[in-house]
């Protein structure tokens, strides 16, 4: 090969080279950005109350101040307040991801009248805000009797278009021989469904129920009007304990935020692989 062939080729492998390393400064960069608020918060849980705010200390502060992890977990029902919190979101993320897969089943499969329209209806739920819907849903619930309760921490959000919309996209582009095929076999619609089409979903499925269960994690609003009683709190409400006359115990309030969203990140970490895949199939496959 002579020296004049590989000459047009030098700039572009520098130019790759170059924007690869660019691209890798940009993601280094965003990351961090990312990340500060996080290191922050580990920081200020390490810090003495009286230093939180205080200009001219360190990092860290003067001292580590383990102690407002002990006095996090003994100053309010810590463990309880997880226990409620971890139930509500996994039982909550579990039914989502239920109705979502039957529910878009439903849509991209049944062929019945109306289909469209009533699913552009169900569609436009998406951009009701959570505050409209509060009173009739204490209503609901205060009839049927459930206030205060783990049933009405988790059923009145179950039933997003959310988790019905991206599984159904996925659905759109999946081919119906495997359905035609478990048909010959002599398999039911349900059996179908739960045995061949659900482990297809695998990636839709881990995106909804990692959504889910970040809203029902750091659900605060609802969880304030529906539950009356402290063995129920979850841990947004336990979290405001930390507030009161006296003002805010910024160290061990920081030292609870920091013990509670290790949950919710390690959901992430544990499905991390699946998340960009069913974020990518569910925006690009449907039609």
């Amino acid at each position: 090969m002579t020296a004049e062939t590989m000459t047009p080729a030098a700039p572009t492998m520098r130019h790759r080279h170059r924007g690869q390393v660019l691209s890798r400064v940009l993601i280094c960069v965003v990351g961090a950005v990312f990340l500060f608020p996080f290191v922050w918060m580990v920081a200020t849980s390490l810090k003495p109350t009286n230093e939180v705010f205080a200009s001219g200390t360190s990092f860290f502060g003067s001292r580590i101040e383990w102690s407002n992890y002990s006095v996090a977990w003994t100053a309010i029902p810590f463990g309880r307040i997880l226990i409620n919190s971890f139930l509500v979101a996994f039982a909550g993320a579990l039914l989502t991801v239920s109705v979502s897969v039957l529910s878009a089943y439903a849509f991209s499969r049944f062929r019945f009248r109306g289909r469209a329209a009533l699913f552009g209806a169900f569609l436009a739920t998406m951009v009701l805000p959570q505050e409209v819907l509060i009173i009739p849903l204490y209503l609901m619930m205060q009839r049927a009797g459930l206030v205060n309760s783990y049933p009405a921490l988790i059923l009145p959000f179950a039933f997003g278009a959310f988790g019905t919309f991206l599984i159904r996209q996925f659905l759109l582009s999946l081919p119906p021989d495997y359905e035609e095929a478990a048909t010959i076999d002599g398999a039911s619609r349900l059996r179908t469904l739960v045995s061949v089409i659900v482990p297809l979903l695998r990636a839709p499925i881990s995106v909804v129920f990692v959504f889910a269960f970040i809203e029902y994690w750091g659900s605060f609003l609802w969880p304030l009007i529906v539950v009356n009683d402290a063995s129920m709190a979850t841990v947004p409400i336990g979290l405001q304990m930390f507030s009161g006359e006296r003002g805010t115990d910024w160290g061990p309030l920081m030292a609870a935020v920091t013990l509670v969203v290790l949950p919710s990140l390690l959901i992430v970490v544990l499905l991390q692989k699946q998340l960009p895949q069913g974020v990518s199939m569910g925006g690009f496959g449907g039609r």
